[in-house]
């Protein structure tokens, strides 16, 4: 595949458009097998289609570090993965940046491939509705996942051997608002929002006014200001009822980043994203470990941030009670040349569930938007931060692009390595081969 970008200029870039790891999938870390630390980069953003590199190190990393090597893969797709056990999967074909989901390969000798690939049903779909290979994965052998190409059903595929078994339809229950509606020109379930609790399956369902005439559909164009998901009992894979999650408008933009976490207590923490791009009515809701509903008695709303509203959540991390979230320090402008990607305005903070207060993480500067990197991780039992700023010729000399070690006790991070090539850091995790 051609290089986007000459690995001597690599080291100046730092910037991301878009970030996964989810903590309940890491592995034990006392498994035995070859153990693997995987780095996601992503080189260029020019083109759009996420190109980088992602590498396996035999040793934790430290100091600065290249993640360019004979061993790495290098494509197009690598703005962040999720994954699932010793497994790592993405949203972007490596090949083409052709939406659905990819499993990696990773070898006993650290040799990173490019594996099987599940496509839409139908590419000329795809392309016109962003969100198909949104996926969760309920155990080994049977996942869910959205398909552009039947959006009115929920596919499934099996995670092992990568292949679609089926799929449920739920017109019935994405027809029970706005059937009559003139103003919707397009509906869904599952393409921003899947997520499996207590043997519950939990899709969103897409109410959009835009056509595929008119940009990204269902996002940002909904139709309602309250949010609708569908509650599937996976017992026997049957629909069961609608929640709502009130006043917000559009629940994630969606990308490996899942927007939403598990708590170490089995509660589900959801992020919504508000009336646009740039904010507004944006907040994290939650579904207590035990219920099915959304939980009426808590919410953390951006306007408790900051009274102007003029921001929004862009991932949340749960753990022991406690919540971080990475937020915008300026008001939000979007484009090609806004902060929302560009600016290294974006910081940590970390709420305490049972008592929300914003407090600022130091140790660690403010960055460029995670997009679809998930800006925290666990990995061998500690938290780590995503830091990876952009030059923006404000007369800096230097750009952190790395991982800070998170230290719940103090509510501060220190530096546990940087990437010098091979782009902005848009994943870490530990894979253990052969297990």
């Amino acid at each position: 595949m051609k290089k986007y970008i000459n690995l001597s200029l690599l080291a100046l870039v730092a910037g991301s458009l878009t970030f996964s790891s989810c903590k309940s999938d890491d592995p034990d870390p006392e498994q035995e097998g070859s153990e693997k630390y995987v780095i996601m980069t992503l080189s260029d953003r020019t083109t759009g289609q996420k190109a980088g590199y992602t590498s396996a190190f035999d040793e934790f990393p430290t100091g600065t570090i290249s993640n360019v090597g004979a061993t790495s893969l290098e494509g197009e797709g690598m703005g962040g993965w999720r994954t699932h056990g010793n497994n790592i999967y993405k949203m972007f074909r490596t090949a083409d940046y052709a939406t659905g989901i990819e499993k990696l390969n990773i070898s006993a000798n650290g040799i990173v491939t490019a594996g099987a690939f599940i496509a839409s049903k139908n590419q000329a779909e795809a392309a016109k509705y962003f969100g198909t290979g949104n996926f969760v994965i309920k155990d080994d052998n049977l996942g869910y996942y959205w398909d552009a190409a039947e959006p009115m059903k929920i596919q499934k595929f099996n995670p092992s051997t990568m292949q679609n078994t089926g799929s449920l339809d739920l017109t019935a229950a994405v027809n029970e608002h706005g059937e009559s509606e003139t103003g919707i020109n397009f509906r869904a379930v599952g393409q921003k929002f899947l997520a499996i609790k207590g043997n519950k399956l939990y899709a969103n369902i897409t109410y959009a006014k835009n056509t595929s005439t008119q940009g990204q559909v269902g996002f940002f164009d909904d139709f309602f200001p309250n949010v609708y998901i569908a509650v599937i009992d996976l017992n026997n894979e049957s629909y069961e009822n609608i929640i709502e999650i009130e006043d917000t408008g559009s629940i994630a933009y969606i990308n490996e980043n899942h927007m939403y976490d598990f708590d170490t207590n089995g509660d589900l923490y959801i992020v919504t994203q508000g009336r646009s791009a740039i904010g507004g009515k944006s907040k994290i809701v939650r579904i207590k470990a035990n219920e099915s509903d959304i939980d009426q008695a808590w919410e953390l709303k951006f306007s408790d941030f900051r009274a102007a509203d003029n921001g929004k959540f862009v991932g949340v991390f749960a753990n022991n009670g406690k919540l971080i979230v990475t937020l915008n320090t300026e008001t939000l402008t979007g484009g090609g040349t806004g902060n929302i990607n560009r600016g290294n305005i974006w910081k940590f903070y970390s709420v305490d569930v049972a008592n929300p207060e914003f407090k600022e993480i130091t140790g660690i500067p403010a960055g460029t938007n995670p997009g679809a990197a998930m800006a925290a991780t666990e990995v061998d039992g500690k938290i780590y931060l995503r830091c990876a700023q952009l030059n923006t010729n404000d007369g800096e000399d230097e750009y952190k692009n790395g991982y800070y070690e998170y230290n719940p006790s103090s509510n501060s991070a220190s530096l546990a390595f940087e990437v010098n090539v091979g782009g902005a850091v848009s994943g870490f995790t530990k894979v253990n081969i052969g297990n």
